[in-house]
């Protein structure tokens, strides 16, 4: 990713959450996010960021247009070992999903995730989310147990966490 891509990441973003997440967290959430805001926030982590996270986009071939967006990065949790990275997101803009962009992705991630080199990449979804999940799982993640509570606006949301050994 570069910083002339930051809008459209937020652009893929902020409408994939409005599309994927509908029903599955609270809608008023939803419709406070705004594309500004997050290219804002997007902004700021990407003049902070040290290297440690690896943001990729994909692009349309013909004419450069940003369709997805996946981050990478060292493993958040707090039992992890060492080695351990995490998918941090993957987003396919939603009138691209079903097109490849999302396989494509997280074949670049894998990639890169073995060349940092990390010996396992977990992942978290919202335990709800069936398509989600069976893309994951069609990727080579597996749910390992590892559960949480995400709070929204009030309410709590249900992750389940997924993992995938990588083989160097």
């Amino acid at each position: 990713m570069r910083e002339e891509d930051i809008h459209a990441v937020s652009t893929v973003r902020i409408t994939g959450w409005q599309a994927a997440y509908a029903g599955l967290v609270p809608q008023d959430y939803l419709d406070a996010l705004t594309i500004e805001e997050d290219a804002r926030t997007r902004r700021d982590m990407f003049a902070r960021g040290d290297g440690s996270v690896l943001n990729l986009v994909a692009e349309e071939a013909e004419d450069g247009v940003v369709v997805g967006w996946a981050a990478l990065g060292p493993s958040r949790e707090e039992d992890r070992e060492p080695g351990d990275g995490e998918l941090l997101a993957l987003y396919a803009a939603p009138d691209r999903i079903g097109a490849g962009v999302g396989k494509a992705l997280i074949l670049h991630t894998l990639v890169a995730a073995r060349e940092r080199p990390y010996s396992r990449l977990v992942l978290w979804v919202i335990a709800a989310n069936a398509r989600a999940r069976d893309f994951y799982e069609r990727g080579g993640f597996v749910a390992d147990g590892g559960s949480a509570q995400w709070p929204v606006n009030g309410t709590t949301v249900p992750e389940v966490r997924y993992s995938r050994k990588l083989t160097l």
